[in-house]
């Protein structure tokens, strides 16, 4: 089991998803984020069925990331509840997974 995490967030647009996608990996929080439009979600919410169009983030990040990267998701979105879930990477190849550390490696200035 490796100490890397895939976080799982549905964005209400593209363009949303973009703005955010790009803050998290400029502050390292996330080394790649992976947007895919056009998802269908139904749910629950507040009593009733809904459906709605949604973008949804797959995100590559760290378990000592995680709690920041999810303030910063739940600061920059526009739902009050966002979906936000870590899936644990179970292993990777070698050289992604080095990549993926030194992406969220602050630099040293």
């Amino acid at each position: 089991m490796t100490s890397k995490l895939i976080v799982f967030v549905t964005c209400g647009s593209l363009g949303e998803a973009k703005r955010m996608a790009r803050a998290l990996v400029q502050a390292r929080l996330t080394a790649c984020a992976n947007l895919v439009p056009r998802v269908h979600s139904v749910y629950r919410w507040k009593g009733k069925v809904e459906s709605a169009g949604e973008t949804l983030m797959i995100l590559k990040t760290s378990r000592k990331h995680f709690a920041a990267l999810q303030r910063e998701v739940m600061r920059l979105h526009s739902y009050d509840t966002p979906e936000i879930i870590a899936m644990p990477i179970a292993a990777g190849a070698h050289k992604y997974l080095a990549w993926l550390d030194g992406s969220l490696r602050k630099s040293k200035k």
